[in-house]
């Protein structure tokens, strides 16, 4: 069923809306885009099948198909000077959060001068017009069609950091299902795992507000019916789509609330060890939902029972978290996740730098929220428990 419905920009989604890219192309006006994509889109075939839809609208497409995991910031400002010497007038986005994260630099950067670095953390500074942006994603996880900024690793200090604002927000995110037929399923598995933690952490957020607990329980849900089933047979048409809702509903939800420890922990993994987005955020997932189970526990218990375990009333708190705990682990084996030891990182590399490097994102919230995020107080202490249960026991 096709539909559109507000998140920060508007959302098509949908099986086959694809095929209408190049006529939403056309109601922005454009005549020449910039389509960015990485070189695994390009090799499934779906990156010339979006170029020859947006050609067939009678739109030229100049293409930036080198894009990166965890995109640095040179590679996404070749992007944008690319779109600048071909004078396009849009940005096409496809595949998953780093080419997506992608486009919306370069959107950025056909209006704004380099560099990137300028922009980080910037929220709301970038006033220039801007061309408009459609982004397409090829994964059931980022959710990075709903959120008005991106993720860029920062070279110079080896970090993930943001561009946010008006200067790189989505005018349109067409959300076909079909796309994610052919997906590998170890990357429906760890694209999953970002939707879920999406979906959880933003629930659980200190800055959780009743809309964001609505379409995030809802996540959560879909994510338990949906992920198993997709990781096992990669054409259920059904799973995927269930899948790519609740990546969309996810990423409406950390829209304000934000996220906490799982994916605090998963930047640091990701920047230092250049572990997989995914891989990372829900590494520690199972001591995470222990952990915060005192402060949340009626949200831990839901997030349980989306997952089939049953918790009797009357549970303590405690108990409440070890079922989480047992169920989330469960699943990841089913879809045969790999722990951090597979990423062959050792527990005192990981201690030096992961404990900190959450603690140093907790206390940027608080002093740009008044708060942080996390349900718990993000100290190195907690987080050191989290990464050496979780480095042991997964």
């Amino acid at each position: 069923m096709e539909s559109t419905f507000s998140s920060p920009n508007p959302v098509l989604f949908g099986v086959g809306t694809s095929k209408q890219t190049g006529e939403k192309l056309k109601e922005f006006g454009c005549k020449k885009v910039l389509v960015v994509y990485d070189k695994g889109i390009k090799a499934s075939g779906i990156a010339d099948k979006i170029i020859a839809i947006i050609n067939e609208a009678g739109i030229g497409t100049v293409s930036f198909d080198s894009v990166l995991a965890d995109p640095p910031d040179w590679s996404v400002e070749e992007a944008g000077a690319l779109g600048v010497r071909e004078n396009v007038d849009g940005v096409v986005g496809v595949g998953g959060g780093s080419s997506l994260d992608t486009a919306k630099a370069a959107k950025l950067l056909l209006t704004n001068p380099p560099p990137i670095h300028q922009y980080f953390g910037r929220e709301g500074v970038v006033t220039k017009p801007s061309k408009p942006l459609i982004v397409i994603p090829t994964t059931a996880g980022t959710g990075s069609e709903t959120t008005p900024g991106g993720v860029i690793t920062d070279t110079k200090q080896n970090i993930k950091t943001n561009i946010a604002g008006t200067g790189c927000s989505v005018n349109l995110g067409i959300v076909d299902p079909e796309l994610t037929l052919g997906l590998p399923p170890s990357i429906t598995a760890s694209t999953g795992m970002d939707a879920l933690c999406h979906a959880i952490e933003s629930y659980t957020s200190l800055r959780a507000n009743s809309f964001s607990e609505l379409t995030g329980r809802k996540a959560i849900m879909l994510v338990g019916k949906y992920l198993v089933r997709a990781y096992e047979n990669g054409s259920d048409l059904e799973a995927r789509e269930g899948m790519m809702l609740a990546s969309t509903l996810g990423g409406i939800s950390m829209s304000g609330p934000l996220c906490h420890l799982a994916h605090d922990i998963g930047k640091v993994l990701g920047a230092k060890f250049h572990i997989p987005h995914g891989n990372g955020c829900a590494s520690c997932l199972p001591q995470v939902l222990a952990v915060i189970a005192p402060a949340v526990p009626e949200k831990v218990r839901y997030i349980a029972e989306c997952f089939g375990m049953r918790i009797p009333e009357g549970a303590s708190n405690e108990e409440i978290g070890k079922a989480a705990y047992d169920v989330i682990r469960d699943v990841m084996k089913k879809i045969n996740l790999p722990n951090l030891k597979a990423f062959n990182v050792k527990l005192d590399e990981l201690l030096e730098v992961v404990p900190e490097g959450v603690q140093m994102q907790q206390d940027g919230l608080v002093k740009l929220f008044g708060q942080g995020t996390s349900p718990v107080k993000a100290t190195k202490e907690l987080v050191a428990e989290i990464i050496t249960r979780a480095y042991h026991e997964n």
